[in-house]
């Protein structure tokens, strides 16, 4: 473990990628005697297998029996920071991938990041945008702007909406679009339907946008700025082609990884200057459109795609609304069978744990903890608490 942990100074690393290895080591410092008690076998010698053979021990080999509970935290702070490195690695590759390196890699990708749901999504939203904003139902406008509400539906919507950036976090946001569709209407009214968008077009939509919420302002006396997230949900469902959709959180990893200065979650100008204007140096995005019918599928979308140069894991995909929706109704006939049995049976504390191990979704870390769990039940502790507690620490 020690040699492994020391390899990427070996290893040609971007300055993104060093400035990664170099935060993960402070947090490695101080869980040294617990990771090393791990035996590693596979060694990759390029940053981005090392982050991932690193976040698996974080997840599923360390003995969590032997941390401290001040160490929790700090292990969960070095998965987020390995997680970062990872997907600053792949970032890595699409800076200089061609376009049969990018198609490859996201339909390699595609399982983790349910690429098949995402177009599904893209497919969904080229159908109702022939309407204005004005002229969509509630629940289609939500789609569009990336609100998951439970009116969703599984049977007509078979994908989860707030696939590529969620605004459910964007109050204001979604009050001002309910009540006043017609001026977010006004406001992508200057993207145009096809071709290059350019900078004047860009800077009238920011112009219109950020009108609707300086109005709001006004009125309601608040310090309430126009969010830059929410619009770039807006301009990516209009041109999945054009725009990447951002949230606040994703910001820090997409500077990271296409090399550009942070910036903040008002900055417009950067935002289209940096990030949309690095895209276009891309050679995968001056891909003319394939004559593969999947190819040119992938083309139609393919700035929005850029997620899936994010590290996702397994349990990644399973994280979907729609999937969650559509296995209520199963999940909720097992919970009442098992609360049936239950109160005919006392089960013991080792059958209470198997019962809530055995669940679908548990994650592997949490499946290998199993005698701390049942350590915790012993204690008089709800194992369902006990799995939550766990979850919202490592998931």
């Amino acid at each position: 473990m020690r040699k492994f942990l020391s390899s990427p100074v070996k290893m040609a690393l971007s300055d993104a990628e060093n400035a990664s290895y170099q935060n993960a080591l402070k947090h490695v410092t101080e869980l040294s005697l617990n990771l090393t008690a791990v035996k590693v076998e596979n060694r990759p010698e390029d940053f981005l297998g090392w982050c991932t053979e690193l976040i698996d021990v974080c997840r599923n080999r360390i003995n969590m029996n032997l941390l401290e509970e001040q160490q929790l935290p700090i292990l969960k702070k070095l998965e987020q920071v390995l997680v970062l490195g990872a997907s600053v690695s792949q970032f890595k590759m699409a800076r200089i991938a061609p376009w049969p390196i990018f198609t490859a890699f996201i339909e390699q990708q595609a399982s983790l990041h349910a690429l098949e749901e995402r177009l599904a999504l893209l497919d969904y939203i080229q159908l109702i945008k022939v309407k204005s904003l004005t002229e969509m139902t509630e629940l289609e406008r939500l789609a569009f702007a990336g609100k998951h509400t439970n009116q969703h539906c599984h049977t007509q919507f078979n994908f989860d909406v707030e696939w590529f950036a969620s605004t459910k976090g964007a109050k204001v946001f979604h009050t001002l679009l309910a009540q006043q569709p017609e001026s977010f209407d006004l406001a992508l009214s200057h993207i145009p339907e096809s071709g290059d968008v350019t900078p004047k077009q860009y800077q009238k939509f920011v112009s219109a946008y950020k009108k609707i919420f300086t109005r709001y302002t006004v009125e309601k006396k608040s310090g309430e700025k126009a969010p830059l997230a929410p619009a770039t949900r807006l301009l990516a469902m209009k041109r999945p082609d054009q725009f990447i959709a951002l949230t606040n959180a994703k910001i820090d990893v997409l500077c990271q990884g296409l090399s550009i200065a942070k910036f903040n979650a008002f900055d417009f100008d950067s935002y289209w200057r940096d990030m949309i204007g690095t895209l276009r140096t891309f050679a995968w995005w001056h891909q003319i459109e394939p004559e593969d019918e999947r190819e040119a599928k992938l083309w139609q979308v393919r700035a929005v795609l850029v997620d899936l140069f994010m590290f996702a894991d397994e349990d990644f995909a399973f994280g979907s609304n729609y999937l969650r929706i559509r296995d209520k109704k199963l999940n909720s006939v097992k919970s009442t069978y098992k609360s049936t049995r239950r109160s005919r049976v006392k089960l013991t504390p080792e059958e209470v744990v198997e019962q809530a191990l055995a669940q679908e979704g548990i994650p592997d870390y949490v499946q290998t903890n199993r005698d701390t769990i049942l350590k915790q039940v012993k204690a008089g502790k709800d194992v369902e608490h006990v799995i939550g507690l766990m979850r919202a620490i490592f998931g």
